[in-house]
């Protein structure tokens, strides 16, 4: 009975140490396709001994504050045009670990079924943050509808529109309402995840949507000099697999793109 009772004493010390052994890693992200991704990796993460948290964020600016601020150790919501800006603007170091995925840009409407659709002088929603602001004016320009003057600027505004046949009008709105004021514009250039999250296909309901070829990967960003740290490489590691690729392709209608 004593052995037995060593044993079981054994044991059970043996699985706290495991469960204390396991490192957590919170990682903050937005609820679609970033949450659901991250979930699927949740089980092989334990299994390598790294406890992922997921941390829901439905805003582009907390996540990093959250990350500067050492609240989280990574997230997952946004491109690197986008961190390098803010990063700049904040003073803040923070840098890409990976890419793992691109969102292409849309453009959507409740009112048209095409781009030549839209009358003259309408009001086109884009988003407010610059990067995406930027990208969703060069995917105007690359449609035709506007031109620029340097559409290679990842960080052009309404004031570097050079021609706009239709005097069509900007309104910039936080990205994550922009599916809110479809209803009130004549159309609004959308983040694929907050297409998906308001219930549409990128590839099926957007009058005109980024190619393959976008530069916009999202990626895992963290803190400078963290990027040797070994939750954050298998954390990277297990994003990356054939796995993560099937799901995505399987799962997203073409809203959501591999990008490795």
């Amino acid at each position: 009975m004593k052995n037995r009772g060593k044993a079981l004493l054994v044991t059970a010390f043996l699985t706290l140490g495991i469960s204390v052994l396991a490192g957590e890693l919170k990682v903050g992200a937005s609820p679609v396709p970033h949450a659901e991704i991250l979930n699927l990796v949740k089980e092989d993460l334990k299994n390598e001994g790294v406890d992922l948290k997921i941390i829901d964020f439905t805003d582009y600016v907390t996540p990093n504050m959250a990350l500067a601020d050492k609240e989280i150790e990574a997230n997952y919501f946004q491109h690197t045009p986008y961190l390098e800006k803010f990063a700049s603007e904040r003073g803040l170091k923070l840098v890409s670990a990976g890419k793992i995925h691109v969102e292409p840009l849309g453009v959507f409407s409740k009112k048209y079924k095409s781009l030549d659709e839209i009358p003259e002088k309408s009001l086109v929603a884009i988003p407010s943050d610059p990067s995406n602001g930027g990208r969703a004016l060069i995917l105007l320009h690359n449609k035709g509808l506007i031109k620029l003057n340097d559409p290679e600027n990842l960080y052009v505004t309404e004031f570097d529109i050079v021609e706009n046949p239709k005097k069509l009008k900007f309104k910039p709105i936080e990205a994550p309402q922009l599916p809110r004021v479809l209803p009130d514009v004549a159309a609004a250039v959308i983040n694929g995840n907050y297409a998906i999250e308001a219930g549409f296909s990128p590839v099926k309901d957007a009058l005109a949507i980024e190619g393959k070829e976008s530069p916009y990967a999202n990626i895992i960003a963290i803190r400078a000099g963290e990027e040797n740290n070994e939750d954050i490489v298998k954390l990277v590691n297990v994003l990356k697999s054939e796995k993560v690729k099937e799901y995505i392709l399987n799962n997203y209608n073409g809203g959501v793109v591999p990008a490795f």
